[in-house]
């Protein structure tokens, strides 16, 4: 029974320590602010301590009484507060006077309904906060420097000027890459490893609708299946054990707006194509462990070393994702295709290796040049590259010879290459076909996109990024719709 008895007394002491606190609490802030105000649910003072009203510039406290708050605090954000019933912590509000740190926050009745709002005025001593102020301008100054730095990762590197060469396949290969550059449709470029296929890959988005936008790259061989979905789509806060608490964005949200090149896409496993599939069409995703919906306006470049047809054949690639890739198709020539190029494609690798190290400028003797034109190059340009640098560093004289190349290109990579008179009539059947070769090129990117789009001649030409009447003019053109 004695406990039963002191229960009220017990409640009655808290509530009086609890009133006695906050009135002690309130009468300390007033004390020790520069200045207090108090409005009531339509934002009009209730009461301002001397102090404060007189600095603003009212006669008294009394004669702010009753007025709108804005009308003594011209920049007061206290009727947002009853307004949102939101408070407002170490916020900078200017006066005439000075500059002061304020706190505001709603006040409420029994039931929880706003009943108005109290404003305290901390210091106006801004400049004991400048420590805080230069740690804050660091910190920002160091996320707009990483911003940026992320900026000129993702922006192209390489232009079509760097696809190095003027000989017909050469200039074949640019023009199809031009034109692609102006279709937003998915590209595939195939060709050996070290051709240049990545190079091209970012001449098309720079040359593209979508240059200011994101370029990510990936190549899918370099990356375990385990993690590839991750790479791809990102992951939620817990998706699964190790995940980063915050989550993680994939490539496909980081390319928004943009291009995504998917290197080596031959190499992407089976069960990961059926999803790549779904954002090709729908341009939408989920990302790792999670149940919402993502939608993305991403324009995807793939490349391939290996036959993706006879990967389909295989069983090895999804026939209904390769026709979807497939729809702008690009073949970049092995090197020893191009002996034309053999000379500027060595004088733009010597600048480049000068360039990096510092070397002192070199030229190829012309018969070194011949040498290296007679080389299979399994590695292709990027073989060449690695072959050149070998030779600077190994030699100091100004005219590299054959003398120099011995030891360096193994005698194994001689292949038998075209006379020159040989070259000249490629070159000449290349000229005479290319009109022929553009056509059929054209013939097949067309059929291409409307097997992509199961014969909807609309959603083909959204595809193409053409008009729908244009496609169909075309279509009639080459014969492939009846009158």
């Amino acid at each position: 029974m004695m406990f039963d008895n002191a229960m009220p007394e017990m409640l009655r002491d808290h509530e009086q320590i609890r009133r006695l606190s906050m009135q002690f609490l309130f009468d300390n802030l007033e004390e020790l602010c520069e200045g207090t105000v108090v409005v009531d649910r339509e934002a009009r003072i209730v009461w301002i301590n001397e102090r404060y009203a007189t600095r603003l510039g009212a006669k008294s406290a009394a004669d702010a009484i009753g007025k709108p708050v804005e009308e003594v605090i011209p920049n007061s954000l206290m009727r947002k507060v009853v307004t949102t019933g939101q408070h407002i912590l170490l916020d900078l509000m200017e006066t005439k006077e000075a500059t002061f740190v304020v706190m505001r926050f709603p006040l409420r009745d029994e039931s929880g309904e706003i009943i108005g709002a109290a404003g305290f005025a901390l210091f106006d001593q801004v400049q004991s906060l400048k420590p805080l102020f230069a740690k804050l301008e660091a910190i920002q100054q160091e996320l707009a420097a990483t911003k940026k730095r992320l900026a000129e990762e993702r922006r192209t590197k390489y232009t079509f000027s760097n696809f190095v060469g003027s000989s017909p396949v050469c200039m074949e290969v640019k023009h199809h890459a031009r034109r692609a550059a102006q279709l937003d449709a998915t590209v595939l470029l195939l060709g050996e490893t070290g051709t240049g296929k990545e190079l091209l890959a970012h001449a098309i988005h720079a040359s593209s609708t979508r240059a200011e936008k994101p370029f990510v790259g990936v190549n899918v061989a370099a990356i375990p299946d385990a993690l590839l979905e991750t790479e791809f789509f990102g992951a939620v806060s817990g998706a699964y054990t190790g995940a980063d608490k915050r989550g993680r964005k994939g490539k496909f949200e980081l390319a928004d707006g943009g291009t995504l090149f998917l290197d080596e896409i031959g190499d992407m496993p089976l069960q990961l194509q059926s999803k790549l599939l779904r954002v090709l069409q729908e341009q939408e995703f989920e990302p790792v462990g999670s149940n919402v919906v993502k939608s993305i306006d991403v324009r995807v470049i793939a490349a391939t070393s290996v036959d993706l047809q006879k990967k389909v054949e295989e069983g090895l690639f999804r026939a209904d994702l390769y026709y979807r890739l497939n729809v702008l198709a690009i073949h970049v020539p092995p090197l020893r295709e191009r002996a034309a190029d053999m000379e500027a494609l060595c004088e733009n690798i010597l600048e480049q290796i000068e360039h990096r190290t510092g070397l002192a400028h070199r030229e190829l003797t012309p018969e070194a040049i011949d040498r290296l034109r007679r080389c299979e190059w399994r590695g292709n340009v990027r073989e060449l590259h690695n072959v050149l640098e070998k030779v600077l560093m190994h030699s100091d004289k100004a005219r590299i010879g054959v003398a120099d190349l011995d030891g360096v290109v193994p005698a194994e990579a001689l292949a038998a290459m075209p006379t020159d008179a040989g070259q000249e009539a490629l070159a000449a059947e290349a000229v005479r076909l290319y009109a022929v070769e553009l056509e059929a090129f054209e013939r097949k990117v067309l059929a291409n996109a409307l097997r992509a789009a199961n014969d909807r001649v609309e959603e083909a030409a959204r595809m193409l990024g053409m008009a729908r009447a244009t496609l169909y003019r075309k279509l009639h053109n080459l014969g492939m719709v009846s009158q």
